[in-house]
């Protein structure tokens, strides 16, 4: 069974950068398109990003031009290379498969 682990957030300060990780285990995460979601205290859960098994990406408008999705096959890994980071991208950050299966979690704050 596919899992997924984050790794990556922390606390940063305001026009700064992180980049996150999400690795799998249990299946190849090539046969998927897999997006980075994201939700803040008293909001919904939102995608952020997505990132075909072709490599076609999509980004939600707040954060185009900042954030870059990127998979690597040989590592069973996505990331988000997050920068210009802003007061409102704080949230908890997850990877997953279209909504199928979840990591953890992890937790971005940007402080201003």
């Amino acid at each position: 069974q596919v899992q997924f682990v984050e790794s990556g957030g922390g606390l940063v300060q305001f026009g700064g950068s992180l980049r996150l990780s999400c690795a799998a285990t249990g299946s190849i995460i090539s046969r998927y398109t897999m997006g980075w979601y994201r939700q803040a205290p008293g909001k919904q859960r939102e995608l952020v990003a997505s990132i075909s098994g072709a490599g076609a990406t999509y980004y939600v408008d707040s954060v185009k031009g900042r954030f870059t999705i990127s998979r690597d096959n040989a590592k069973n890994t996505i990331y988000l290379e997050m920068n210009s980071l802003k007061s409102e991208d704080t949230a908890i950050y997850y990877c997953s498969n279209g909504g199928f299966k979840w990591g953890q979690g992890t937790q971005v704050t940007v402080s201003s």
